[in-house]
C-alpha cells in the first residue's frame, strides 16, 4: 500500500490548533493522491494501491454537562465517544474553527485530531475543474479501481441525518449530520446541477420554480455591482453559472481573484451567488418545476450547513377570497410530494420557524408599505399543499377539493413542503412566501397573455420581500436561528 506519512493523533485545547493540524492530514492526503495519479497518466507502473485518508476530530467526555444550555448545538448528548471526518478545510476552515470552539467551551476535555481509517476517494482529490474523462485513454480507466479508491456509496447514506443510524459496538457516535465522503459527493453535484463552484455558496438561499425571478435577480445583482459606494458589509461580487464573477466597482483588486465564462448551455438548477466576504450574502436557485428537483438540490446545499433557506415561488389559491397576486406565508405542509416519505415519515410535522417567519411577515410589511389589519388584504397565513401531480387539476373535481378543504389547506404547488420538509430534516431553517398566480378551483387559469403581465407586476416586489427578510435574518445571530426545534434527542454536536 502506497500511503503518504501517517499523522498521529494530537490532542488540542485551542481551536486554531485544531484546525491546523485538519488542514495538514488533508493537504498532505490530496497531494499524495494528485502525484500517484499525475505519475499514472504520464504511464508510470504504480508498485502497489494507492490510498490516503482524510482527517477526523474526535471527543471523549465522561459527563453530560456543558456550558451553555441556551444553544442548540455545539455539545455531545452524553457520556462517550465522538467522532466525524472532515474535508476541505479550505472551504469549511470557519466552520469548523466555530465548531471546534463550542466544543471546548461546553466540555473540559481536549480535541483529538488524527488520520482516519475512510479513504479519500480519488476523484475527490481533484483540484476544481480537473476530470478523470479528459485526461486518460478507456484502458488506463479501466485500470483505476485496482490502484485508487473510487466513490462508495455506502459510506454516504443520510442515516444519521434521517434519525435511524446505530453505531456498531464499540464504535464512536456522530459528531456531524455528515461524513467527509458525503459532503465531497455533495460538493461535486452542486457543481453540476447549479453550474457554480461551492465556495460561491451563500449562508442564506432563496429557491424558486421561475425563470422570471433570477432575470429580476441577475438585473438587480449587476446594478448593485455597478455601484462605487462600498460599505464593509456590503455584496463585494456577483456569480453567475460558469462561475463568471462581476466585481463590485471600485473594490481593490486581489490576487486570487477569477472569473469563469459563460457555459454554453444552462446547467439544470442554475444558481446565482450576491457575494458578501463573510458569506451571508444571498444565493438563488431556480429549481424548476416538481418535488424531484426541490429534494435533489437541497440534499446536496445541506452540507454548506446555511443559516436558512426560503421557497419564493407561485402558488395556486385555493380559497375564493384571494386574489391573483395575493401572498401566502406557510405555517404549514400538506405533503403530497412523495419524493422524502422513506426518509421523513408523513407522521412528522414539520413546524413553522417563529424567526423565519416573522421575518417574512416583516419584510411583506415593509416593501409593500402596509401594517396590521391592511397587510390582511394582502397576505394570509396557512397551510400550504405540494403535490407531485402537475396536472392534479384534471383529477375528478370532488377529490381534491375534499383533501384540500379537510387540511384547511390556501395554496397548492409542487416544491414548498419538500423544501421545508428537508430544511426540518438536515436542521437547516426553512421558511414559505409564495404568491397567488392562478385559482383553477375557481376559474382563474394561467393563460400565457394574463400570466405575463401577472409576472411584471409582482415579480421584482416578491423578489425584494425575499431579499428583505434575508437582511433581517441577517441582523440576528446565527445560533438563534439555527432552532432547537430541530434538534432531535440525542443530537449531534455539529450545526
Amino acid at each position: 500500500m502506497l500511503s503518504p506519512t501517517f499523522i498521529a493523533p494530537r490532542h488540542f485545547d485551542e481551536a486554531p490548533g485544531a484546525l491546523e493540524q485538519v488542514c495538514a492530514i488533508y493537504e498532505q492526503s490530496v497531494a499524495h493522491l494528485r502525484g500517484a495519479f499525475r505519475r499514472f497518466i504520464a504511464g508510470e507502473q504504480l508498485p502497489g494501491r494507492v490510498r490516503a485518508c482524510y482527517p477526523f476530530v474526535r471527543l471523549r467526555t465522561e459527563t453530560a454537562a456543558r456550558k451553555d444550555s441556551r444553544l442548540s448545538y455545539g455539545f455531545v448528548a452524553g457520556p462517550g465517544i465522538y467522532e466525524t471526518t472532515l474535508t476541505r478545510p479550505d472551504l469549511f476552515g470557519p466552520y469548523y474553527l466555530e465548531q471546534f470552539r463550542l466544543l471546548l467551551d461546553n466540555h473540559p476535555v481536549s480535541l483529538e485530531v488524527g488520520t482516519s481509517r475512510q479513504p479519500i476517494p480519488l476523484h475527490f482529490s481533484f483540484a476544481e475543474g480537473e476530470h478523470l474523462e479528459g485526461s486518460m485513454i478507456a484502458e488506463r480507466l479501466a485500470q483505476l479501481r485496482e490502484l485508487f479508491d473510487l466513490p462508495d456509496l455506502a459510506t454516504m447514506d443520510d442515516g444519521i441525518a434521517n434519525g435511524t443510524f446505530e453505531p456498531g459496538s464499540g464504535e464512536p457516535r456522530p459528531l456531524a449530520l455528515f461524513s467527509a465522503p458525503r459532503v465531497d459527493y455533495s460538493l461535486h453535484r452542486l457543481r453540476h446541477y447549479s453550474g457554480t463552484a461551492p465556495e460561491h455558496f451563500q449562508n442564506f438561499v432563496l429557491f424558486t420554480n421561475y425563470q422570471f425571478y433570477i432575470d429580476e435577480f441577475v438585473r438587480l445583482g449587476r446594478e448593485l455591482m455597478a455601484e462605487e459606494k462600498l460599505r464593509a458589509d456590503d455584496c463585494v461580487a456577483f456569480v453567475e453559472p460558469g462561475d463568471l464573477v462581476s466585481w463590485r466597482e471600485g473594490r481593490a483588486v486581489e490576487s486570487g481573484d477569477r472569473s469563469g465564462a459563460p457555459p454554453r448551455h444552462l446547467p439544470q438548477m442554475p444558481a446565482y451567488h450576491l457575494v458578501r466576504q463573510d458569506r451571508t450574502g444571498i444565493t438563488m436557485v431556480n429549481i424548476g418545476v416538481g418535488p424531484a428537483n426541490a429534494k435533489t438540490i437541497t440534499d446536496h446545499i445541506a452540507v454548506l450547513r446555511p443559516h436558512a433557506w426560503i421557497m419564493l415561488g407561485h402558488c395556486a389559491g385555493l380559497r375564493t377570497t384571494q386574489q391573483l397576486g395575493d401572498y401566502v406565508l406557510a405555517h404549514g405542509y400538506v405533503r403530497e410530494d412523495h419524493v422524502l416519505d422513506e426518509d421523513l415519515p408523513l407522521w412528522v410535522p414539520i413546524p413553522p420557524l417563529a424567526e423565519v417567519q416573522q421575518a417574512l411577515e416583516a419584510a411583506v410589511a415593509d416593501v409593500t408599505q402596509l401594517k396590521g389589519y391592511e397587510l390582511k388584504r394582502i397576505m394570509r397565513t396557512g397551510t400550504v399543499a405540494s403535490t407531485d401531480n402537475r396536472n392534479w387539476e384534471l383529477q375528478p373535481h370532488r377529490t381534491p377539493m375534499r383533501r384540500f378543504s379537510q387540511s384547511r389547506a390556501i395554496a397548492l404547488d409542487m416544491e414548498s413542503a419538500t423544501i421545508a420538509a428537508n430544511g426540518f430534516r438536515f436542521r437547516v431553517p426553512y421558511g414559505t412566501l409564495l404568491c397567488v398566480s392562478d385559482k383553477p378551483l375557481h376559474g382563474d387559469i394561467k393563460l400565457p397573455g394574463m400570466a405575463n403581465q401577472f409576472y411584471r407586476e409582482r415579480v421584482d416586489q416578491h423578489l425584494r420581500i425575499g431579499m428583505r427578510a434575508v437582511d433581517l435574518l441577517r441582523q440576528q445571530r446565527s445560533d438563534r436561528l439555527h432552532s432547537r426545534k430541530l434538534r432531535s434527542f440525542t443530537e449531534v454536536a455539529f450545526q
